[in-house]
């Protein structure tokens, strides 16, 4: 049983989350507290409480995220300042951040800013985009008080902080928190180490110990030589230090039986025990480093590099011989991997060289490679060439030369990126050349781009309240969200949190493993025979429909006689615990018939396998366009899939009520309505008996619109079948096989344009790959269409949308929804067009941008336009023109905000004592959507938003909602919201005037002691406008700056500047924080996530430790968000405008000015003119474009 268990399932501390179940996420994290004998210190440290036995921690305090502060109580500075700094939108990492940080500062009271960011290395965050979790928690290290200039204080005022940016203000805004109300942080009134423990641990000292359960045995030896018995005894057991590779072993591939022994080893000196802690290794080597001489040092210093990018701390903290150097050996390690912080190597090299005294000759030569091989690969043959040559530039070509010979991959090589590897191999090699050349002539190591801190620079600026009014007015006022402060304490109720029901079954699902095949017999009958399982659940288990579907019904709740994707779901078994449901789902024997399958959008073109119909917008004359115009190019463009990734995966708990088929389910989903329709069609009952409460996500960003019916379709048919609760919450790797992601696109595109840069035609195909249902496949390639000019005027155009089906799991919402693969070929061929004019993109694209009053290519004529205002503050901001020699890229972006054909309804009680319960119909998945309908009713009412609370979103309080979705939820429920108001405060106006003088709660009891009604409904639609599709527009415009690498394809994000026009914002904190958020995710998307399949359509790629988002590292080191001033809209609640979607694309800046930078690269190998570059922008994608004469060698 692990930590993770223990705590939620048997003690009921679920502030503690389950992300992952492979140490990669943080969402775990907890603080482990051990007495040290050899030392008499305590030593405190975070660890994964998903990979830590729960038999390891023999003497060993734990303390969680509840243990050090609550609101019921007194929060810990470290949960306070995560919340009022906005650092917690949907709230599910918020706990293990918390707590990476609490144990941060349990050892160090007074950290440095590379501290904390440090300890935050085996954390990640879908929602906020960092920034704000940085900012807050820089008050813990003296560097910055967060006041934004107030009181002399802060780094801001005083001069202690980095140059200011360019684009700052004289009118900056106000900061959106202030440092000064922070509770101060006091070290010394921490929780004590328990006493019994300690004299428990001075008592016992290394004792032996032994755990013996039904599967496993558990050996700790006291000793080595104990350890050595052990093992001779026992020559099949597991290993086990910090569990970081079994623990993640027994959660994927389920070991029958495993045991495992435990050695426990110090270090002393420079040579470390096997046993020893990265952590500890790195702290020894530090000081090693700061007394002996820089050239005995080397070795360390590059074991130090090394670690600083190992996993995150809470591995670290959990699981050597290093030799000093003479002043003629020179040393290095190079590491390049998807991502720099806690990801898995590429290729690794470590690499020595030792010269002759007084000589570069090189006398003794050592190349090492990790990645190139099953194990350590020595590049012998070269170092043997090379001896007694001298260190110079005829050495080099022979060494890459040989390298190139020796260092071979099949092409069928696990893990792929077989030239790329190649490549890499005499990269490093000639980094470590320059390295040696630089160091013997007295220099520092040459590492640019992985010694960056972030030091984070950042200006935000937005439209502040006007003076005279009320404090009481919180709409437009930077206010925390609602949720903040139970989340960075753990209280927050999620989902898997609602506490057990007392006969509650746990549900696994049994999942193809074909792509496309006949089902030919299900052999379930070693799984029912299991330990704890109640039984099985098939198709003909399904009293209703079993034909579901968001639109059309062409999807199964269950697979009956075939399947038509890996992962598809063909049935459950229900168990007592959700070990043995998931030991018995993997006991189910399926045979399969395989039939042909279609896995990518090539092989869908090639069979013409298509969804109908076919979109098509078009308008001007293409043929004239095209005759018109000086020039015609010709590209196309993959973007590639992404992951939704939210921290709370699928939920759903199903209780049936016990009469009239009622059922109620609570589920993380952000469509209520559709999964009660769905349900009730399953089990063949009206809607009116199945409720769906939900009372917060984890994250969804569209992954929970429609996909969540997957699972609580199957839940709600088991509970019917055993009328128990029953509970299944997927693990990653699951949610990641069956759930479907963003569409990867294929745009084929042909431009027409003049010499002066203007485009006069386009012609543009986007192909999406769908998978094997059609879920929201066609409005979303639809909506890629809609933005196929993005925000360029071109007369003539036409756009086609093909929706291939394939035998994946069918695609789905995503953040965007379309929009930004569209946007994303309009960006390549507009950088196509100036590169081939040999023209600024930035010149080219002011060209072209819309302007007042003109047409979209569906005839929606652009008002109130402030896209060139947007372009011109950028431009101003970032400084763009002073920073164009380091390869700044300008993107531009406008984002469709509001489709028209929706509705929303909202239900607002009075309560005798003034109190005021708000219901409505969109659902809080963190985008702060609960805070801001709060603001709204209290606008309104007149009232503060104390007296305001929101519980829940259920079913059976405001039916048939629209899905939280396409950023229009604060729009329609705000609408709603007002409408249910405004009655309420008509029936208690006779009563305000009566009594002008009296208190709401004054008018309140005198409208009840009346017999009026203090309850109403509210409701919203969109009245269409023939010829409009949209509402209206949000534009937004940013420009990037970033650095490559050109020898490994590396990347860093030096600068962005970002410039949204959200109209009045409803709260400022949250919006800003939806622009860094959905920022960040578009970086993911375009340089960072790639979703890798087989050929047979398995997923590769699932979980952390293969996926890669974003993670703290990741964010520009010089960040400036504004939103744009004075630009009402008169289209939406109070003014506003949505932000959820639209500023992710502007993470395409990073993109572009990476490509940027390969063409100036490209150029000095001589090579010039327009390239492809797909998305994202990875580094094998990178070191690849950039080519030269490595690149050549390994072709």
């Amino acid at each position: 049983m692990t930590l993770l268990t223990y705590l939620r399932r048997k003690l009921g501390l679920t502030g503690t989350k389950l992300g992952c179940a492979e140490g990669g996420c943080g969402a775990c994290t907890v603080m482990l507290s051990r007495y040290q004998t050899h030392t008499q210190q305590l030593l405190h440290y975070a660890v994964n409480a998903c990979l830590a036995p729960l038999c390891s921690l023999h003497l060993v305090a734990v303390t969680t995220v509840e243990g050090i502060g609550s609101v019921a109580r007194k929060l810990h500075p470290v949960q306070e300042r995560i919340a009022r700094s906005h650092g917690s939108q949907c709230g599910f990492c918020t706990p293990g951040i918390v707590m990476s940080m609490y144990a941060l500062l349990r050892n160090n009271a007074t950290p440095k800013m590379a501290d904390v960011e440090e300890a935050f290395h085996g954390n990640l965050c879908r929602c906020t985009g960092y920034r704000p979790i940085l900012e807050g928690y820089k008050t813990f290290t003296g560097g910055c008080c967060g006041g934004r200039g107030r009181d002399n204080g802060c780094c801001l005022a005083n001069g202690n902080t980095a140059e200011k940016p360019l684009e700052e203000d004289d009118d900056e805004s106000p900061s959106l928190f202030n440092a000064a109300d922070f509770a101060p942080f006091d070290p010394t009134q921490e929780i004590i180490f328990p006493p019994e423990l300690m004299s428990l641990t001075k008592g016992q000292g290394s004792a032996s110990l032994r755990f013996h359960g039904d599967r496993a045995t558990w050996l700790q030896p006291a000793s080595l030589d104990e350890f050595l018995r052990l093992k001779w005894k026992h020559p099949d057991a597991r290993v086990v230090v910090g569990n970081t590779e079994v623990g993640q072993s027994v959660a994927h591939k389920q070991y029958n039986r495993v045991c495992v022994c435990v050695c426990v080893c110090v270090c002393v000196g420079v040579v470390f025990g096997a046993a020893c802690t990265l952590s500890h290794m790195g702290a020894v080597l530090r000081q090693e480093v700061e007394t002996r001489p820089p050239h005995q040092t080397q070795v360390f210093l590059a074991v130090l590099e090394q670690l600083r990018w190992f996993a995150g701390l809470q591995i670290r903290n959990v699981a050597v011989s290093l030799p000093l150097l003479t002043s003629t050996q020179f040393v290095s390690a190079f590491k390049q991997s998807p991502r720099r912080e806690d990801d898995i190597s590429t290729v690794t090299a470590a690499m020595s060289v030792t010269f002759a005294p007084g000589t570069a000759v090189v006398e003794d030569l050592r190349l090492s490679y990790g990645g190139m091989a099953a194990v350590t690969a020595l590049a012998g043959k070269t170092a043997a060439r090379l001896l007694g040559r001298r260190w110079g530039e005829e050495l080099l070509q022979d060494a890459c030369s040989s390298l190139a010979e020796e260092m071979t991959l099949d092409p069928s090589a696990p893990g792929g990126m077989v030239t790329y590897r190649r490549t890499l191999t005499l990269s490093l090699f000639y980094k470590f050349y320059l390295t040696v050349l630089h160091k013997e002539r007295g220099g520092l190591s040459l590492s640019p781009l992985s010694s960056l801190h972030l030091s984070l620079s950042l200006c935000l600026t937005y439209q502040a309240v006007p003076e005279g009014r009320g404090q009481d007015d919180v709409v437009g006022r930077p206010m925390m969200h609602l949720s903040a402060l139970k989340q960075a304490t753990g209280e927050a109720v999620y989902c898997d949190d609602v506490p057990l029901y007392e006969n509650e079954l746990y549900l696994a699902l049994v999942t193809s493993s074909k792509a496309h095949a006949h089902i030919l017999s299900i052999d379930s009958s070693v799984a029912e025979a299991m330990p704890g399982v109640a039984c099985c659940v098939f198709a003909e288990d399904i009293p209703g429909s079993n034909a579901v579907g968001p639109i059309t019904y062409d999807e199964t709740v269950l697979a009956d006689g075939q399947v038509t994707c890996v992962g598809h779901i063909i049935g459950a078994v229900v168990a007592d615990t959700q070990l043995a449901a998931q030991r018995a789902a993997k006991a189910v024997r399926i045979q399969y018939e395989e039939l042909p399958h279609i896995i990518t959008i090539q092989e869908a073109i090639a069979a013409q396998s298509f969804y109908q119909p076919i979109r098509t917008i078009e308008s001007g004359d293409l043929e004239a366009g095209f005759k018109q115009a000086d020039h015609i190019l010709e590209g196309e463009m993959h973007i590639g899939g992404q992951e939704h990734f939210y921290l709370e995966t699928n939920v759903t708990l199903a209780v049936p009520k016990g009469e009239d088929g009622e059922m109620e389910l609570f589920v993380s989903t952000q469509s209520a309505s559709k999964t009660q329709l769905l349900v009730a069609k399953v089990l063949g009952v009206p809607a009116n008996r199945v409720v769906v409460r939900v009372k917060r996500m984890g994250g969804g960003f569209g992954g929970k619109e429609t996909r969540t019916t997957v699972l609580s379709t199957v839940v709600a048919v088991a509970a019917n079948k055993l009328k128990r609760p029953v509970r299944c919450m997927l693990d990653r790797d699951e949610d990641m096989l069956v759930t479907g992601g963003r569409h990867p696109f294929y745009g084929k595109y042909k431009v027409g344009f003049l010499n002066s840069g203007k485009v006069v035609a386009l012609d543009v195909s986007y192909y999406s790959n769908a998978g094997n249902s059609m879920d929201l496949s066609l409005s979303i390639v639809e909506r890629a269409l809609f933005h196929m000019e993005n925000s360029y005027s071109v007369a003539n155009v036409r756009g086609r949308g093909f929706v291939c089906r394939t035998n994946l799991p069918s695609n789905t919402a995503f953040r965007g929804f379309g929009g930004p693969q569209g946007m994303m070929v309009t960006e390549s061929w507009m950088t196509d067009v100036a590169q081939s004019l040999g023209r600024p993109a930035e010149e080219v694209r002011r060209l072209n941008l819309y302007v007042e009053g003109e047409s979209t290519p569906y005839n929606q004529i652009l008002d109130q336009l402030t896209l060139d205002r947007c372009w011109d503050q950028c431009l101003q901001r970032s400084g763009y023109q002073q920073r164009r020699a380091a390869y700044a890229c300008l993107c531009v972006c406008v984002c469709v905000c509001v489709c028209v054909c929706v509705q929303a309804g909202a239900l607002v009680h009075i309560y005798t004592d003034g109190s005021v319960l708000l219901t409505h119909g969109g659902t809080e998945m963190g985008q702060g959507l609960h805070t801001k309908m709060v603001q709204v009713a209290s606008r309104v009412l007149g009232i503060p938003c104390s007296k305001i609370h929101i519980s829940e979103t259920s079913t059976n309080t405001v039916p048939n909602t629209s899905p939280t979705a396409a950023s229009a939820s604060s729009d329609l429920n705000g609408a709603a919201v007002v409408n249910a108001c405004q009655t309420l405060l008509q029936r208690l106006a006779p009563y305000k005037t009566l009594n002008p003088k009296g208190s709401w709660e004054d008018w309140v009891k005198a409208a009840y002691f009346d017999r009026v009604n203090l309850s109403a409904n509210g409701f919203y639609n969109f009245d269409t406008n023939s010829g409009r599709a949209f509402n209206y527009f949000t534009y937004g415009v940013a420009c990037s700056e970033v650095e490559i690498d050109c020898l490994t394809g590396a990347h860093k994000n030096l600068s962005t500047t970002i410039v949204m026009d959200v109209g009045h914002s409803l709260n400022p904190a949250i919006d800003i924080g939806q622009v860094e958020g959905a920022f960040m995710q578009g970086l993911g998307l375009f340089t960072l996530e790639e979703l890798h399949y087989s050929p047979r359509g398995v997923l590769l790629t699932r979980g952390p430790g293969s996926y890669k988002i974003p993670a703290f590292g990741d964010i520009p080191t010089q960040l400036t968000v504004s939103l744009l001033r004075d630009a009402p809209n008169d289209k939406a609640i109070f003014a506003s405008k949505a932000v959820g979607e639209p500023p992710l694309f502007l993470a395409a800046s990073v993109f572009y000015a990476i490509k940027d930078a390969i063409s100036a690269a490209r150029v000095e190998s001589g090579v010039s003119g327009p390239f492809r570059l797909d998305s994202p922008a990875s580094a094998e994608r990178i070191r690849t474009a950039c080519c030269d004469r490595f690149t050549k060698l390994v072709q």
